[in-house]
Order: C-alpha cells, then structure tokens, then sequence
C-alpha cells in the first residue's frame, strides 16, 4: 500500500448539471439546491437535470437500450474519461479497470400493478403469481436489469477492454468501491482505474421500498442535518465516476491531478445506539491530524440517529472544518452517494476551495465508509 493514488478524471452529473464547474460553483456557494416536491408527493426529490445524451453515447441503439440509470452512469463515466484525456486513447483503454458499485435494474410497474390487482380475487393465488410471472415478464426486460451491464455498457460505448467488477449492496456498495480501487492502485495490482456509480431517484418502485422500512422524508425539502422534524432520507438521481491513477503513471503522461486519495476505509458496525458514532471515530482517527480550513465532505442520509452519529464524529474528528452534506446539494443518492462525494471534495481541491478534505458516510441501512483527499 506504499504508491500515491490520484484522481485524474471527474464525471459528475446530478440536479445541479454536468461536470466539475456547476458542482464546485454550488459547494463553493451553498446553492439553492433543485427539488421535485410534486411529482412524487409526499416525497421530495432531486430530479436529474436533463442530458445531451448523444455527447457521451453516441449511437441511439446503446442509448434504447439501457435503462435510465444505465444511461446516466456511461454519460458520467465518458464526463471522467474526457477529463483524464482517456477518450481516445485506444492503449490506456486496453489498461483500464472498470470497478461500478450498483443497485438493481428497474421495473415494469404496469405488469407489477396488473399482478397486484389480479391477486386480489384469484382463487388460487400462487398458480395465479406464478403464470402472470412466466407470461407477463419479458426475457429481454429481465436482462436489462442485470446490475453488471453498467459496467458492460461503459465498455461497449467507450471502448474499455480491461478487467471490470461490480459491487452491489446500497450505499457501501460504494464506499467498497472507492477503497478498493485505491487499495489496488496502492498496492501495484492496478495503475489506473474508472470507478464510480449511478442512481435513478426517480422511480415508484425504490420510493416504495424505502417508504416501506421507514426511511423517506416526506413533506417539503430540509438540510440533511435539520431533519429532526420529518427525518428521512432525499434522493436525487446522480451518477460520479473518478478516474483513479498511480501518481507516477499520471506524471510519466503528463495527467493533471486534481487531487490525492491518500486514504479511504469501510466499516459494518452492527447499528446499535452510538456505533455509528464510535465505527467512524475509529475510522476517521486513522487520518492523523486534520487541519482547521479542511472541507468536511458528509453523504450523510438524514435518517434519525445515525445522521445525528455522524455528525458528531465529524464534530470530533474535525471540528474547525467547514461540514458539507452532499444531500443539500444533489440528494443521497445511495449507490453513488460516496463516490458522488469523493468527487465533489476531489473537485473543491482542484479548484483551490480546499487543501484537504474528509469524506464520511454512513449508509441508512448498514455500512460507514471515509475517505482523505489531499493537494496532489
């Protein structure tokens, strides 16, 4: 774990727009974040600004046949490879390793509503689920909701041949892959990787499923860290991927750094009363000393209890640091929540906002992760 890894690319795409500008612009100033309250009401929102798809997918085939969030990861993944000056590079592209944290694929919400209705007065209910289950449900649909064609369709539409992985498992999904990217790069077994997700907040069927365990903040939008009223969680539809690089390979070919990823850690801690508080303090002191003027990165849910954890590690850890929750700004976008986080404390440090920034997050279910960036 002895080499230096940097970030040479950022993709980012959100409520905010595309790119480092409109993101660093909006943590620099604490801009008014975009909310949908009506479409989804009770539930609030950060809808995904739309995109000139044919910038980074080129071919409408490609783009008919992803799903939305699919979309959105290779467009912010081609944001990332643009970034680094990889798009055209046929030889690094042979080299890249592709690490994608994500969720499942979406649903058919009118086959699932006729099988819901259906069973209400069918006689026999499981022969009836088990036909509407084997006539309705398309081979094709199924497939398209395979978690690992993120990562193929990054692939096809940008070229990259190297090795490829994909995390699932909500928000440590990529916190996990954050970290092991940089450990690979760390560790010689890689010298550059794409890393990053996506997620598509709006969606009936994730609104219900976490309305379902309690997790939704219903009403009007509130910061993260001023939910005690209505707490919950935000979700907004965004896509991060990072290119990340040995510091010696991104020198040798004249890459600008935007930052250094010095650490970055994962934690399960068991979800008592202050474990969350206690996993990312023992995480967080692993960085050392952190200075007064350092940006404090939070993908914090809003959730009771372990929102007010976090904050008061942060507190501890840091607590001169100006604190950030990435939520007031795009929403929590679960899977890509850390990486969306890691890249917009990557974009603070290349822009001269901050010399050293801390990432937390601790996820609304289970799972905490941190990362340190540095000036490269």
């Amino acid at each position: 774990m002895a080499r230096d890894v940097v970030i040479t690319g950022i993709g980012l795409a959100s409520s905010l727009g595309e790119g480092i500008e409109p993101h660093a612009q909006a943590l620099a100033d604490n801009a008014t974040p975009v909310v949908d309250t009506q479409s989804f009401a009770p539930y609030p929102l950060h809808p995904l600004k739309p995109l000139e798809l044919d910038k980074q997918i080129p071919k409408k085939s490609d783009q008919r046949q992803m799903e939305p969030w699919q979309r959105l990861g290779v467009y912010a993944a081609g944001l990332a490879l643009d970034d680094a000056g990889l798009k055209e590079d046929a030889e690094a592209k042979s080299q890249l390793q592709v690490i994608v944290a994500a969720g499942g694929g979406e649903r058919d919400h009118a086959v699932d509503a006729a099988i819901l209705s259906g069973l209400r007065n069918a006689n026999r209910p499981g022969a009836f689920l088990n036909e509407r289950l084997m006539g309705d449900l398309r081979p094709t649909l199924f497939l398209a909701q395979l978690s690992n064609l993120l990562a193929g369709n990054i692939g096809i539409v940008h070229g990259i041949t190297g090795a490829s992985r994909t995390l699932m498992g909500e928000e440590q999904a990529g916190v996990d892959a954050i970290r092991t990217a940089r450990a690979r790069i760390a560790a010689g077994q890689a010298d550059i990787i794409l890393v990053g997700g996506a997620y598509n907040a709006e969606r009936r069927d994730m609104l219900l499923l976490f309305e379902l365990g309690g997790f939704l903040r219903a009403g009007n939008f509130a910061p993260v860290f001023t939910r005690s009223d209505a707490p919950g969680m935000i979700t907004g539809s965004a896509g991060a991927f990072l290119v990340l690089e040995s510091a010696e390979r991104a020198a040798a070919r004249g890459a600008r750094a935007h930052a250094c990823l010095s650490h970055a850690g994962a934690h399960r801690s068991r979800r008592q009363p202050g474990s969350v508080a206690k996993t990312l303090d023992e995480l967080l002191s692993g960085f050392g000393p952190i200075g007064a003027d350092a940006l404090a990165i939070s993908a914090a849910t809003g959730c009771a209890g372990i929102t007010e954890e976090e904050a008061a590690a942060i507190a501890k850890a840091a607590p001169k640091a100006r604190r950030v929750a990435t939520g007031d700004l795009v929403g929590h976008a679960i899977e890509a929540a850390f990486p969306i986080s890691v890249a917009l404390a990557a974009s603070a440090l290349s822009t001269g906002a901050a010399n050293e920034a801390i990432v937390t997050g601790a996820a609304h279910w289970r799972g905490e992760g941190v990362a340190r960036l540095v000036k490269a």
